[in-house]
């Protein structure tokens, strides 16, 4: 009786350990809360970052949310304070404006929460702990070459930009400039901003055909804009006979160069950087130090063609 006692009250004590030892692990090891702010989660790219964040925030024992501003500058604004009343010990984001979203980030930094800069920039040093960013201007050289290589150093051609509100539509923009430029032969014949939205793209390469039937090329600044673009080149009948660029590695783009409809899509390491910044924002929390040097980091882009499309394993990841 004495044995069966014992071995109940043994019983008694491991059960006691896992609930409340448990309890207290689980407590111990939710270190609060960590707030991701993306621009449009139905962008595939921008899901990726904010998926990619959130995974890493709880992998390291933080509580994460995802919110979306869709470019809207007064949304992000409500979302920061969203994150301070909710006392978030850092917020991941990705700007709406490189003007607009300083007054938002400055807000946050004087509540005393870090802000850690993801994909797009804000025209001020010196108030998030990082901005983590793609090497633009790399990518688009990377792009603009593989564009002529497909076209040929002799072709009427078109280009898509992204919203103006965002650093990186110019740098692609000038980036492309830079390298087409040294090609007299390769006329630039129209251009129109699409805001990096697909329905957008589809709608802007409608008009530009009408007014440029005779175009052999189209360089985009983004995938989705150079996927309508696609879209609206096929209903014409002339993507045969037209060169598409792209920008970013998106599952669709990654689809559309295996089928030949995509000459290329330079790819973005959003897996990369969007991992990075909570992983920094987790050593900013910890000890108050990002151990980073420069306030601005860059992320070389990848060209994904059709030689190498095969090595793309999940998502903006590619085997090297």
């Amino acid at each position: 009786m004495f044995r069966n006692a014992k071995r109940l009250l043994i019983a008694l004590l491991a059960v006691s350990t896992v609930l409340f030892g448990g309890s207290a692990l689980a407590q111990q090891q939710n270190k609060g809360l960590i707030s991701i702010i993306v621009n449009d989660p139905s962008n595939p790219y921008w899901y990726t970052e904010g998926q990619i964040a959130k995974k890493t925030a709880e992998e390291l024992g933080y509580t994460a949310n995802v919110s979306a501003h869709k470019g809207d500058t007064n949304t992000e604004s409500r979302q920061i304070d969203t994150a301070i009343t909710n006392q978030a010990k850092a917020i991941i984001l990705d700007p709406a404006n490189a003007d607009g979203s300083v007054g938002a980030v400055r807000k946050a930094v004087n509540a005393g929460i870090p802000v850690f800069l993801v994909n797009a920039e804000i025209n001020q040093q010196g108030l998030a702990k990082a901005q983590l960013v793609s090497n633009n201007a790399q990518g688009a050289a990377l792009g603009a070459q593989q564009w002529v290589q497909a076209v040929g150093d002799s072709a009427r051609y078109v280009e898509l930009k992204g919203a103006p509100s965002d650093n990186n539509a110019a740098t692609r923009s000038n980036g492309y400039k830079t390298v087409l430029s040294q090609y007299p032969d390769l006329q630039k014949v129209g251009e129109d901003v699409a805001n990096w939205d697909r329905t957008q793209g589809y709608n802007k390469m409608q008009s530009l055909l009408q007014a440029h039937p005779d175009i052999q090329g189209v360089i985009s600044g983004n995938d989705e804009m150079a996927l309508g673009a696609i879209a609206a080149l096929k209903e014409a009948g002339k993507l045969d006979n037209v060169v598409v660029g792209g920008f970013d590695g998106s599952p669709d783009a990654v689809d559309a160069v295996k089928s030949g409809e995509l000459a290329y899509t330079v790819l973005q390491p959003v897996a990369i950087f969007s991992e990075r910044a909570v992983r920094l924002a987790d050593q900013y929390i910890r000890t108050g130090k990002t151990g980073l040097k420069n306030e601005k980091q860059l992320f070389d882009c990848l060209l994904i063609t059709p030689d190498n499309v095969d090595q793309v394993t999940s998502p903006f990841v590619i085997e090297q």
